[in-house]
């Protein structure tokens, strides 16, 4: 069984800007949008849907950030995109997808997938398993020019080394991360329990910390999965893991 994902909105520039020198605002993961559907179990860090809050319309590009849980054989009807740089992150679970370019994949635990929406695609998502829900966090980045030709990429993060960072998506695909159309780099690290990461953010840049899973401190301050952090302004940013982990930073101009 399929549903449809309700995506049609018009998407204006996000409120949420800052313009002294240093700040940090914390999200905690049950402020969020939720909606319970029995097939799905979703939390929205933005306005999503259903879900409006003029205060959390997004963090610079960062569009969306949708915490999905898809129970088994269901999933998302064939439906539109267009002028958005979608990136799925599976979590655990499996979820099929095929879309009018022509792919046929299944992603799992680990592996990332891109796609730019551009001039218009269509695409369908599913949960394959009989006996397991799959667990995502689905991306919406707004890019940096509209009307470009689809495309679509993957990246397997599965085997990543525990406590550092690895480069998921930026501008010019470098250190073989996927290529956006936006100079958004997005970041990963997975810790193991007692392990560090840092990031330097420079003047002018913006960064959106999400806890996926586990526990850690950003600079003394306690956050748990689901809770995430936005930071403008030069800052030096080091993260501790309480526990095994899973962190994103978005590091946006």
């Amino acid at each position: 069984m399929v549903m449809l994902r309700q995506e049609t909105w018009s998407f204006p520039h996000p409120p949420l800007v800052w313009h002294s020198l240093s700040m940090m605002k914390i999200r905690k993961a049950n402020e969020r949008g939720h909606a319970e559907h029995g097939w799905l179990d979703t939390y929205h860090t933005f306005s999503f849907a259903d879900y409006y809050d003029p205060q959390w319309m997004g963090f610079r590009s960062l569009r969306v950030i949708n915490d999905d849980l898809v129970m088994p054989g269901m999933g998302f009807g064939t439906h539109p995109h267009r002028d958005m740089e979608i990136i799925t992150y599976i979590l655990s679970g499996a979820l099929e997808h095929k879309d009018s370019m022509g792919n046929g994949r299944v992603i799992r635990a680990g592996e990332v997938q891109y796609m730019a929406a551009g001039t218009g695609v269509q695409h369908s998502e599913f949960n394959p398993a009989n006996d397991e829900a799959v667990h995502l966090l689905q991306i919406w980045i707004q890019p940096d020019r509209t009307g470009v030709t689809p495309r679509y990429g993957e990246k397997s993060l599965k085997n990543a080394a525990t406590g550092t960072w690895h480069l998921v998506t930026s501008k010019t695909g470098r250190d073989g991360s996927i290529a956006i159309h936006q100079d958004a780099d997005l970041w990963l690290a997975k810790l193991e329990a007692g392990q560090t990461v840092s990031h330097s953010l420079a003047g002018g840049r913006h960064a959106w910390i999400h806890v996926a899973e586990g526990e850690v401190k950003l600079n003394g301050k306690t956050l748990s999965g689901g809770d995430a952090v936005a930071v403008s302004g030069k800052s030096n940013l080091k993260l501790a893991a309480a526990k095994p982990s899973q962190v994103l930073l978005f590091d946006l101009n």
